[in-house]
Formats: C-alpha cells, sequence, structure tokens
C-alpha cells in the first residue's frame, strides 16, 4: 500500500512534513519520502487533506472496570478501588465472565474509535482475569499488552516482618508470567521488600501504581520510614504508574534508575487526588506517558487526556508547555518501554496511524498541528484509523 501527499507526524520528534509519501508492507512502515513511485499492481491512497499521525498508546487502563462505570461517584479512592477491601473488587468479583467480557469489548471497540492501537492494562483475576482480556480483545485490531496479576496481597505486618511470596504463589507468579506481557503490582504498600525484590527476578514486564494518595504515601512512611517510590523502585519496574505525590527525590531517583511514569491526570481529578506534576517530571528527567486509567471513573478517550493535562499543567504552573510534549507522551515516549516499533511513524515500525481531517469544522485552518491534536482533535474529526497496515476504523 502506498499513501501519498499526506501532511505527516514523522519520526521520533513528530517532525512535520508538509506533504509525504509512506510506502507500508504487511505489518510495517517501509520507506517515507516524496514522489516514491507505486509498484505493479500496489494500491494507492490519495491523502490529500489529511493529517497521519501515529497511533495513540493509552499507557495505564484498568479495562475490567467497563462493567462498572461511574458506580459510587461521590465515594473516596479508597473505598472505591482498593486492590483489596474497594467495592470495584466486589463488582469483578460477582459479575458473570461473559458481561465482564462484552463490556470489555465495548472499550476496545471505543478505544479503536478514538485512535488508541495500543493499551496497557493492569488485569486483575490471576490467570482467568488474563484469558478472559485475551478472549474480549480477539479479532479487535488494537494491542493489548496484559500486566497480569496474583491474587495475593500482604497486611501491614507481613510487610514488616518483610515475609517472603509463600512458596505457591511463586508458582501461580510463573504461570501468570509465562501467559501475559508482564506483571501489574498493585502498589508497594501490599507487599514486603522480600516480596518487592521477587518481583523484580522476573524476566518480564513489571508496572506498579505509586504514590496516587497522599494517604498512601503516608502509610508507606509510617511503615516502613520510606516513601511508597522509593519502595516500588525495590520491584525495579519499567512503568511506575500515578506519580501524582511523588516528590523531587522521588521522581530524580525513578529518572536515575530508567522507569518510565505514566500519568493519569483526568482519573486522579475524578477521584479528587490531585494533578500529576508533569512540568516536574520533566524537568527531573523522567519519561512520561498517558494513560486514562479505571474506565469505571473515566472514559478511554487519550484526546481528552491530553487537553486536559495540557492545561492544567499550564494553569498550575503558570509556565507554556509545548503541545508536542503532550503529544510525545500519547505516542513515541510509550515506545521506550514497548520495544520502540509503535507510537512512531518511521521505516520498519508497526503501520499503526491516525488519519486526521484537516478541514473539520473544529479544525480548520490548523496553524499549528500539534496543539491541534492536543486539545482540539476530537473522534468526529477522525476520518480512519490503521492498525498494523489494515483500516481498523474508517476509510479513506
Amino acid at each position: 500500500m502506498l499513501i501519498r501527499n499526506a501532511t505527516l507526524l514523522h519520526g521520533r520528534d513528530l517532525d512535520l512534513l508538509p506533504s509525504a509519501d509512506v510506502r507500508i508492507s504487511g505489518r510495517l512502515i517501509e520507506k517515507i519520502g516524496k514522489g516514491i513511485a507505486p509498484r505493479r499492481g500496489e494500491r494507492v491512497i490519495d491523502c490529500e487533506g489529511l493529517l497521519m499521525m501515529p497511533g495513540l498508546v493509552n499507557s495505564h487502563t484498568h479495562i475490567g472496570d467497563s462493567i462498572g462505570k461511574d458506580v459510587g461517584i461521590d465515594s473516596g479512592v479508597e473505598e472505591k478501588i482498593h486492590p483489596v477491601s474497594g467495592f470495584k473488587q466486589r463488582i469483578l468479583k460477582t459479575s458473570h465472565p461473559s458481561h465482564l467480557k462484552q463490556f470489555i469489548r465495548n472499550s476496545c471497540v471505543s478505544m479503536v474509535k478514538r485512535g488508541i492501537t495500543t493499551f496497557i492494562d493492569f488485569r486483575e483475576g490471576g490467570l482467568a482475569g488474563v484469558d478472559l482480556l485475551k478472549s474480549a480483545a480477539a479479532g479487535i485490531p488494537i494491542r493489548p499488552v496484559i500486566m497480569g496479576r496474583i491474587n495475593y496481597y500482604q497486611d501491614m505486618e507481613l510487610v514488616r516482618k518483610n515475609s517472603p511470596l509463600p512458596r505457591e504463589r511463586r508458582a501461580e507468579l510463573g504461570a501468570l508470567v509465562a501467559h501475559c506481557s508482564g506483571i501489574g503490582i498493585s502498589g508497594p504498600n501490599e507487599f514486603s521488600d522480600s516480596v518487592l525484590g521477587y518481583f523484580a527476578r522476573q524476566k518480564t514486564l513489571r508496572a506498579i501504581h505509586s504514590a496516587e494518595t497522599i494517604e498512601g504515601n503516608n502509610a508507606s512512611k509510617r511503615m516502613t520510614k520510606r516513601s511508597e517510590t522509593k519502595r516500588a523502585l525495590l520491584s525495579r519496574p519499567d512503568l511506575l504508574v500515578h506519580m501524582t505525590h511523588a516528590s523531587m527525590e522521588d521522581l530524580l531517583l525513578a529518572s536515575r534508575k530508567g522507569a518510565t511514569i505514566a500519568v493519569c491526570p483526568r482519573a486522579n481529578g475524578a477521584l479528587a487526588e490531585g494533578i500529576p506534576n508533569v512540568e516536574l517530571m520533566m524537568r527531573s528527567g523522567c519519561n512520561v506517558t498517558i494513560g486514562t486509567d479505571n474506565v469505571m471513573v473515566n472514559s478511554p478517550d487519550m484526546f481528552r487526556e491530553m487537553d486536559y493535562i495540557w492545561k492544567a499543567t499550564m494553569g498550575m504552573n503558570r509556565e507554556r508547555l509545548p503541545p508536542k510534549s503532550i503529544l510525545k507522551m500519547a505516542t513515541v515516549n510509550a515506545s521506550q518501554v514497548l520495544g520502540g516499533k509503535i507510537g512512531v511513524i518511521q521505516k520498519n515500525c508497526f503501520a499503526d496511524c491516525i488519519f486526521v481531517e484537516k478541514h473539520s469544522i473544529d479544525l480548520e485552518p490548523m496553524h499549528n498541528p500539534h496543539a491541534a491534536i492536543v486539545h482540539r482533535v476530537s473522534e468526529n474529526a477522525i476520518r480512519a484509523v490503521m492498525f498494523e497496515g489494515e483500516f481498523a476504523h474508517g476509510k479513506i
């Protein structure tokens, strides 16, 4: 397939090319240039008037929560989503798997229509939960990166005693890791240093919630005399989720350890937990990505997420933030965690792309494409979405 005459956001710096041709071979981008001659029998698509940008990467979801949209809207974060006592867990345990599966599928379809081609999901429910998500997403043109979790948590006494992971749970974890993309750890307050260290030794992706709430940070200091983030880093995470109340010391340590941060600003706001300080994270040298978090409290819409965090960050800090920086958080920055071939339009990367109508009523005239994408594009401006070289939504 040859895409011609597209306005293109190219490479890891999202450079604007006013008119470019892109050859797609199978699942990958083969060549990018100007005036590429079509091969015999090759499908040629003229994209004059369209902006071609990378597919969005939703770096943190709990898509199983789709069955509980807006339940307990006035409840606090611990009452709502605590991994042990939250009523979210009761909903998941008492819901029929077929119902969970249908609502998960609905959320996957919703994400495709909004240009999300990859999502990283924290999947509760052990191996059965992982298999449920795999089954729900089957046949939908989207890439689920499933971070599984065993049904085991430690109380304060076990954390203080530094109790190890029981032998039977180690076997359970090993079986889980063999069937999913990585481990999605609920948080450091539910595990001893010994268990966090055991997670660190698993040869797979690791992600962990950290510093989401002030209460969680304080609880960590009461139990262990250390911040949540310092303890979370014992698991050697590839991805630290939230970091809404991380200190500068925490952020500098995370940067030195090479952990990427996934912020979830709208979910934090909906739970009345504050807004992550993205500008401080960037100044600390952290690689920052964006996620939409629990579908229970937030829609999986990355365009709304980008708009929210861009304006909230500037409003809090009273300093300008380049919209391109926010757009990178939703695309190329996640590529560092997931192997380098997604979230970017360049040679030998997956052909995951969004085609935006430049002449959409909400966008024209488009003087600054990066800004227009971050705070003006909605589902209505999307002509088509491509996943691994095939059109997943819409048509051109």
